[in-house]
């Protein structure tokens, strides 16, 4: 049974909570709550939050599960400000 906490609240695909188990992430942070339910419904979101609130797994794990396998090309482009923060996403 699932918490109000749990990953599977946002409303992600079986295999991409599977890979946020395998890869230790049990709960997701207080940004990831409140943002990722509006980017998978559809809206555009700004987020502001603090170093290391876990932003970059709010854009990177909804466009993985926005991303349609079977699609052909580029399917999204993520623009940052600096190398420093591309890396980072990288």
């Amino acid at each position: 049974m699932s918490s109000n906490n749990d990953f599977r609240e946002l409303g992600l695909s079986e295999p991409i909570l599977k890979a946020l188990n395998g890869m230790g992430f049990e709960e997701p942070t207080e940004v990831q709550k409140k943002a990722i339910p509006h980017i998978l419904s559809g809206e555009d979101v700004i987020v502001m939050s603090k170093t290391g609130s876990g932003k970059t797994a709010v854009f990177g794990v909804s466009l993985l599960q926005m991303t349609d396998p079977e699609k052909p090309g580029p399917q999204c482009l993520i623009l940052e400000p600096t190398r420093e923060l591309a890396v980072q996403v990288d």
